[in-house]
């Protein structure tokens, strides 16, 4: 890795370097049009680990509550909501390439500008890029459930990882969970039923409708038919 200086450009150059990540690198074969995207869009809309603290008013040009979310996938519904709440700035992350350049690619033909995405592992941007009690909603729909139950340790919803989010949210800030997974769904409240500085903003202690904001997914519609149930979960930080 000597001729480069970081990550991202061993990456660019088409050069994956090992290393220990909390994901599965999923790289995928991109299309032209998404290959075309991550080029043509990402002077614009991308955002790179190695630039260190946002400065959120300098990316996006003026002050306005952020919404982050974790693991976008094709980031059609970021994109959507983007578009649907234009009072608000939205940042994405996501490690999958061909879905970083299907999004970028989506945003741009909404004429989406209150969109910046990192192609990174979530758990390093969030410790370098974004600064504590900055982030007013995080987002983390239809993680991986590693349904198995001996890979249960390896879910992203886990207590030291769920308050390295609490530090990023303001006071007030809310933490937007969405699973298909029941047993998931129960590990998620169970789990932030216990955390410090949450409260479950659910009338019945355990899950919400699913919120106006959050678009309801071709999948989610498919599932719905098939009587499969999605479950969300919100909680506030309030300490």
């Amino acid at each position: 890795m000597s001729q480069f200086k970081t990550q991202e450009e061993a990456e660019a150059a088409g050069v994956y370097v090992q290393k220990i990540r909390s994901f599965v690198k999923r790289e995928g074969r991109l299309t032209k049009g998404q290959a075309k995207a991550l080029e043509e869009f990402w002077p614009t809309m991308g955002l790179l680990h190695s630039d260190g603290k946002l400065d959120f008013e300098q990316v996006f040009g003026r002050i306005a509550p952020i919404v982050l979310e974790i693991g976008f996938g094709m980031g059609k519904s970021l994109v959507e909501m983007a578009a649907n709440e234009t009072d608000k700035d939205f940042i994405g992350i996501e490690v999958h390439r061909p879905g970083v350049g299907t999004c970028m690619a989506e945003a741009d033909e909404q004429g989406v500008s209150n969109l910046r995405v990192f192609e990174h592992d979530a758990v390093e941007v969030l410790a370098d890029c974004v600064a504590d009690q900055s982030i007013d909603r995080l987002q983390l729909f239809f993680p991986d459930p590693w349904h198995k139950k001996r890979h249960h340790k390896r879910r992203i919803i886990q207590p030291d990882f769920v308050q390295k989010l609490r530090a990023k949210l303001k006071i007030g800030g809310v933490f937007h969970m969405a699973t298909d997974w029941e047993n998931y769904a129960e590990h998620m409240l169970e789990v932030m039923s216990s955390a410090e500085g949450f409260k479950n903003l659910s009338q019945h202690d355990d899950y919400v409708p699913r919120p106006e904001n959050r678009p309801l997914t071709k999948f989610e519609q498919r599932g719905h038919r098939l009587g499969h149930g999605v479950w969300d979960l919100m909680f506030e930080r309030v300490s």
